[in-house]
């Protein structure tokens, strides 16, 4: 095992739910998480809500986007770490399946890792765009 894949500082933690969400790869995402996160997508949002549990997030959010959107992908560009907390700027890219609109909007998402497991996060982005994007 590689000294990235065993490390439990909170940016590489939150690394690779990054990577494990571009691969596809539930069981890895949800292998970062703890088992009372909570995760919360941005009122406005289309998925708005918190969801807990590492399963209550890939089936209500990655699997649901995955469902909605061809090729949803979180692209994370710059991290902020200052002790447990992680805040990545990122961009997510996709094409809304029924409509065939593509969006490109930026993110900043809110990590809390304790103990090499993410317990929270928080999602902050343009929601109209989103919408937009889904809108015929």
């Amino acid at each position: 095992m590689s000294e990235f894949a065993a490390s439990t500082a909170p940016a590489d933690v939150v690394r690779r739910q990054y990577l494990a969400s571009a691969a596809g790869d539930l069981a890895a995402l949800r292998a970062t998480l703890a088992p009372d996160v909570e995760w919360t997508e941005m009122a406005g949002f289309p998925l708005a809500g918190t969801y807990r549990t590492p399963e209550g997030v890939t089936a209500g959010v990655m699997e649901k986007l995955g469902e909605d959107w061809d090729g949803w992908t979180a692209h994370d560009d710059t991290y902020v770490a200052d002790g447990e907390n992680v805040v990545v700027l990122a961009r997510c890219t996709a094409t809304h399946r029924a409509i065939g609109r593509p969006v490109d909007v930026r993110v900043a998402h809110h990590f809390v890792v304790r103990g090499g497991l993410i317990v929270r996060f928080e999602q902050f982005t343009d929601t109209a765009l989103v919408r937009d994007a889904m809108s015929p």
